[in-house]
C-alpha cells in the first residue's frame, strides 16, 4: 500500500474563512489542504483531502480508506458530538485515526465537550487552529513508521 493518509473534514468546514472567524480564523479549507499536502510531501507521504456536509459520505470515505490509505485524520466538526455511526465506521476499518479540531472544544459550549469519535481515535488535537492538521500528519506518520519497523 502506498504512503497515503486520508484527511476527512465534516460539515460546514467548507465555510472556513467566512464562518465565525473569531472562533475559526481566516484560514480557508483550501489553505489547510495546501498545508497538509506540503507537510505530507516533505515526509514522503501523500494526502487524499476531502470535505462533506453529509454523514453517510464521511462513513463511505472511512470505509474506502481501509483499502486506499494507511491512516485517517478527521475533523468531524459537529458530527463529533452526535455521530455514533462515525465511531462505528472508524472501529470497523481498524486504521489509526487522529481527531482534529480547529478550536478548543473543551473551552466552548458544554455540548461540544463530548466526542463520539475520541474513544476510537489514536489521539485528539484541538485548539491549534490550522496547525493542528500538520501536527496530526507528523504524529500519524511517526506512529505508522514506528509500527512498521
Amino acid at each position: 500500500m502506498t504512503n497515503t493518509l486520508f484527511v476527512l473534514n465534516g460539515p460546514n468546514l467548507n465555510m472556513l474563512g467566512l464562518r465565525e472567524p473569531g472562533i475559526y480564523g481566516s484560514t480557508t479549507l483550501n489553505d489547510i489542504r495546501d498545508m497538509c499536502l506540503e507537510k505530507a510531501a516533505s515526509m514522503g507521504w501523500t494526502v487524499d483531502f476531502r470535505q462533506s456536509n453529509h454523514e453517510g459520505v464521511l462513513i463511505d470515505w472511512i470505509h474506502e480508506a481501509r483499502e486506499k490509505s494507511r491512516g485517517i485524520i478527521i475533523n468531524p466538526a459537529a458530527y463529533t458530538h452526535t455521530s455514533v455511526a462515525l465511531q462505528d465506521a472508524i472501529r470497523a476499518v481498524s486504521l489509526p485515526v487522529i481527531e482534529v479540531h480547529l478550536s478548543n472544544i473543551h473551552a466552548r459550549e458544554s455540548f461540544r465537550h463530548h466526542s463520539y469519535v475520541s474513544p476510537a481515535a489514536l489521539g485528539v488535537i484541538c485548539g491549534l487552529n490550522a496547525k493542528g492538521y500538520t501536527v496530526a500528519i507528523e504524529a500519524l506518520v511517526e506512529h505508522l513508521e514506528k509500527s512498521q519497523a
